[in-house]
């Protein structure tokens, strides 16, 4: 009977330590990346999953138009954007 209890808590202590090593963090970066495609506004500089610098020229439902360069508009999904950089960024070349 000692036996069991003792494999029962191991178990429970293996699926506690998972969960707060491995799920949980996971769920953290993933409601911080919703929160952040759903702060979006036009003319915020942002960077792509892909490394595409640009800046939000047009918001739809599920995509962005972005200027990468003069003339050069790209339709890129909403989950593509990796972070928005600062808005004094994006003309230090």
């Amino acid at each position: 009977m000692n036996q069991q209890v003792a494999t029962l808590l191991y178990i429970a202590v293996l699926f506690a330590l998972l969960y707060f090593l491995l799920i949980r963090p996971q769920q953290q970066r993933q409601k911080r990346h919703q929160q952040m495609i759903r702060n979006l506004k036009v003319n915020d500089p942002i960077i792509t999953i892909g490394g595409i610098y640009g800046t939000i020229v047009k918001i739809k439902e599920d995509t962005l138009i972005v200027r990468v360069a003069d003339n050069v508009r790209l339709e890129i999904l909403k989950s593509a954007v990796a972070q928005v950089r600062p808005q004094g960024e994006e003309d230090k070349d």
